[in-house]
């Protein structure tokens, strides 16, 4: 088990670049299944959930070459139709397999998902759009076993925004006999991202980016290039890095766009935000304001980036109040923040922070991927040093995290250790 060691207090300087998203790959590398010949994926992220995602993949029976950032896929032969617990337990981005190998198997036996633990997220919303598409499912022994005689077009309505199910119905409906119209969809740049990739492919789909998306089937895909998206949860994770420490950074690789809401918050907060056309600079320049943030889907502000604010507002003099609307247990990091001198207060989906406190180091757990990344952000605040154990959760979404940080000033390593947690 590793750990990330932060001898806080340098403000941070520079230009980083942003990688590719992990979020927009791992669907994306699941699409790849839905037709044979070989696929060329670029920008995509050294992360130990991609590297999980292609095990699968080889498991299924691809060909895979993961080289600097550049992924070349080959699929001959489907030779099963499984997402085994072993591989699924550790990313629950492995259920993207379902939809394309229904599409492509007329059947696929997955998991049930794990992942990071942020509280319920049933995945009732891909098993019952994929009944309509006229899919049979049955769960036993903790797997689901579906099956199909042929897809069929539908009409598909979500009753609360849902990314990892619009996923899904997308890459099985590309392949499906007739019109599948998805209401209530997904509105994330990863979606559109997916959707670019299949259209590609020779996919028909049209709305992605808004909440009606309708795909009309076709017989047969081919394989395609694609580069992915830029990360903007990493994109705001490094903003955060630069304005906790009151530093000047630049990160480069990245859609200013796809933040829009991020930035607005930086800018409420006090902070100077410029953007160009592929980066965004944030520094510090006057005074500094609590705010109120509350987490939704797109084009809200993302979940994702709650705990890195909940660190950055920690240091911000006066009360400022997060809402989270999207996962229940969300908040398990606050605890460690605490520990950290934070001033935060849970009262049910809802953290009263008061601000301004000096963050002092100590020894910290992280519960999660993000959480990983708020902690080590605090510390960079912090006076003294801070421990992060549990940073396996962090190489699931940050390629050599403490690396970026180093080269923008940061006084941080990571050390091996043979505790055990």
């Amino acid at each position: 088990m590793d750990e990330i060691l932060v001898r806080g207090g340098r403000k941070l300087t520079g230009t980083i670049a942003a990688n590719g998203s992990k979020n927009a790959g791992l669907p994306i590398l699941a699409a790849t299944l839905l037709a044979d010949g070989e696929y060329h994926i670029k920008n995509i992220p050294n992360l130990s959930d991609i590297r999980t995602m292609i095990k699968l993949l080889r498991t299924i029976g691809t060909e895979a070459e993961f080289t600097d950032h550049e992924l070349r896929i080959t699929t001959k032969k489907i030779k099963n139709h499984e997402a085994p617990y072993e591989l699924v337990k550790i990313m629950r981005a492995s259920i993207y397999a379902l939809g394309p190998l229904l599409a492509r198997c007329g059947q696929a036996k997955v998991s049930f998902p794990g992942g990071c633990a942020l509280g319920a997220r049933p995945i009732d919303y891909h098993l019952e759009a994929l009944h309509k598409l006229g899919v049979t499912i049955q769960i036993k022994h903790g797997y689901i076993y579906a099956k199909t005689k042929g897809l069929k077009g539908s009409e598909i309505f979500f009753e609360n925004k849902t990314v990892g199910a619009t996923a899904n119905v997308l890459m099985a409906a590309v392949l499906a006999e007739g019109t599948t119209v998805i209401e209530n969809a997904a509105c994330e740049p990863e979606i559109s991202g997916l959707a670019e990739f299949l259209n590609k492919m020779g996919a028909q789909i049209d709305g992605h980016g808004t909440e009606i998306i309708t795909v009309h089937g076709v017989k047969e895909l081919h394989p395609a290039d694609y580069s992915l998206i830029p990360d903007r949860i990493e994109v705001g994770t490094l903003l955060v890095a630069g304005a906790i420490t009151n530093g000047k950074i630049t990160v480069t690789n990245c859609i200013p766009q796809h933040s829009g809401i991020v930035l607005n918050k930086l800018r409420d907060i006090g902070y100077t935000v410029e953007t160009q056309e592929n980066s965004i600079t944030i520094y510090n320049k006057g005074k500094k304001y609590p705010v109120e943030i509350s987490t939704n889907p797109y084009p809200a502000f993302p979940t994702d980036l709650q705990p890195l604010f909940a660190a950055l507002l920690s240091t911000i003099e006066g009360k400022s109040i997060i809402n989270e609307n999207i996962f229940s247990d969300r908040f398990m990091y606050i605890s460690e923040l605490q520990r950290l001198g934070a001033d935060i207060k849970l009262s049910g989906n809802m953290i009263s922070i008061n601000g301004g406190n000096k963050l002092s180091g100590a020894p910290v757990m992280a519960p999660d991927i993000r959480a990983a990344a708020a902690l080590i952000t605090a510390a960079l605040a912090a006076d003294g040093e801070t421990k992060i154990s549990r940073v396996y959760h962090l190489d699931r979404g940050y390629e050599y995290f403490e690396n970026k940080l180093a080269s923008l000033g940061a006084d941080i390593e990571r050390i091996e250790t043979d505790a055990l947690y």
